[in-house]
């Protein structure tokens, strides 16, 4: 009746079928993921930056989601699906256009998107820990972040029919999602021109991004109880 979606290079921690199991005895469950890890942390400190990047996007992102009755993206590395659910859902997942054209990227999002336009809950399973193996050098990953944007933005515009049945929180949060990098280039392409054309650093700027960065990393070491996310604060170089 379930059917388990695992990634050729993800390791499952002891039990983990059977906890996404558990969890799917609830009938209105479509789809559920667990939590993922870094296979290969300790490689580079890329690789360490990822692993709380998965960390923050499964214990914050993920869990608040599920709080509110349906995460947004079951990710493909580990996930397990109701059989009866994914047959329903089967033609439009292997057919899936986008302005006209094939569309063969984010395949777990649109999977998780069409379970909830189905009418069934996806859910974020904590205790199910995965680890998988991420890019160790920049130009990898970064071409994997572009990818994954994609898939985010082609499936806000799958899911706007779908926001208004949902919570409103799920709305604010996908907005988010979308809004926020938009937000981040335009402060820096402002900086820039600031500079550019006064030679003056925008302060207010470098400010504003420091302290939410440094609030939000200091609030993920209190939870996770770890001071290494502290250290995480250099990701929004990468962001930016």
């Amino acid at each position: 009746n379930l059917v388990l979606n695992v990634y050729s290079e993800t390791i499952l921690e002891p039990e983990v079928v059977k906890k996404l199991a558990l969890a799917m005895r609830d009938t209105s469950i479509g789809a559920a993921m667990g939590q993922l890890a870094a296979s290969n942390r300790h490689d580079t400190w890329l690789t360490r930056l990822i692993d709380m990047e998965y960390w923050l996007a499964c214990n914050e992102e993920r869990a608040a989601q599920a709080r509110f009755g349906a995460v947004m993206c079951c990710c493909g590395p580990c996930a397990m699906y109701r059989r009866t659910a994914l047959s329903s859902v089967l033609d439009q997942y292997e057919t899936q256009m986008f302005r006209g054209k094939r569309s063969d990227f984010g395949e777990d999002r649109h999977l998780t998107i069409l379970m909830l336009k189905a009418g069934f809950r996806t859910e974020y399973v904590p205790d199910a820990i995965a680890a998988t193996v991420v890019p160790a050098r920049i130009r990898p990953y970064l071409r994997q972040q572009l990818r994954w944007a994609r898939s985010t933005f082609r499936d806000t515009f799958l899911a706007l029919g779908l926001l208004p049945s949902l919570d409103r929180f799920l709305t604010l949060d996908v907005l988010g999602q979308n809004i926020g990098p938009l937000l981040l280039a335009i402060a820096v392409l402002a900086g820039i021109a600031q500079f550019a054309q006064t030679w003056t650093i925008p302060f207010w700027t470098v400010y504003m991004l420091a302290v939410m960065t440094i609030t939000r990393c200091a609030v993920a070491a209190a939870r996770a109880r770890q001071f290494r996310f502290l250290g995480f604060s250099l990701h929004t170089l990468i962001n930016i």
